[in-house]
């Protein structure tokens, strides 16, 4: 009971953090559900969270959606998240994760000083959800990566965090239905995800009811200072 009550709180508080900055929920619960129910169905698991998660933010933010971006990303992220999901047992996602972790801080220190200036291009966005599509298949969540690319478009807050989400719930969706050919999940692990995911709801809604209130400028410069902690945090402990 103890331990259900901690994935619930995990759950609440990865969703709020995700729902104000749009990324970074899956940092805190990947480590929590290893050690709880094994690596091997972690990922999957997250997943399934992940994409209750993404539809709350999609549901809260909908008319804020700013759809050419989505679905150029979506492009790309789609097949190469299918060939991610079919890899993720197979390479080494310590070293991927730290990989991942000094390019979102290249990405970041690169436009923070000028010299990367994104106006969401379809080059960029197809190429970027290519990549953010096939890690989040290998390592469970590219979640900062896709939000680093999000982020330098300069969209509102609630539809920065709406458009990344809908891309994430796609591609959350598409790992599902690859995951579930080759990893058997029991009923009490399906009944976890549903759990989480009712957390992450509320999460999520607590969340909007935030970032709606948050000077634009803040916002940004409250992304950016995560985007950095995530990524360093990868980079040490992959």
């Amino acid at each position: 009971m103890l331990e259900l009550l901690m994935l619930f709180v995990a759950a609440f508080a990865a969703a709020a953090i995700s729902g104000a900055a749009g990324f970074g929920g899956a940092l805190l619960l990947l480590p929590l559900l290893v050690a709880t129910v094994g690596a091997t169905h972690a990922v999957p698991l997250l997943t399934i969270a992940q994409l209750i998660g993404n539809l709350s933010r999609v549901g809260f933010g909908f008319s804020e959606i700013h759809w050419k971006p989505v679905v150029l990303f979506l492009a790309g992220a789609i097949p190469l998240s299918v060939l991610g999901a079919l890899s993720f047992v197979q390479l080494p996602n310590d070293v991927v994760t730290r990989a991942l972790g000094v390019a979102i801080l290249l990405f970041v220190a690169l436009q923070y000083f000028g010299v990367l200036k994104l106006k969401g291009g379809a080059i960029l966005l197809v190429a970027g959800g290519a990549v953010v599509g096939f890690l989040s298949g290998l390592v469970g969540s590219a979640g900062p990566l896709g939000a680093a690319i999000f982020f330098s478009l300069g969209l509102p807050p609630v539809a920065y965090i709406a458009s990344e989400a809908t891309t994430a719930l796609v591609m959350h969706g598409v790992k599902t239905v690859v995951y579930q050919q080759y990893i058997v999940l029991s009923c009490d692990l399906w009944l976890l995800a549903v759990l989480m995911g009712g957390a992450m709801i509320l999460g999520t809604w607590s969340a909007k009811r935030i970032i709606e209130r948050m000077d634009r400028k803040m916002f940004r410069q409250f992304v950016a200072i995560l985007l950095v902690v995530i990524a360093g945090y990868m980079v040490v402990h992959g």
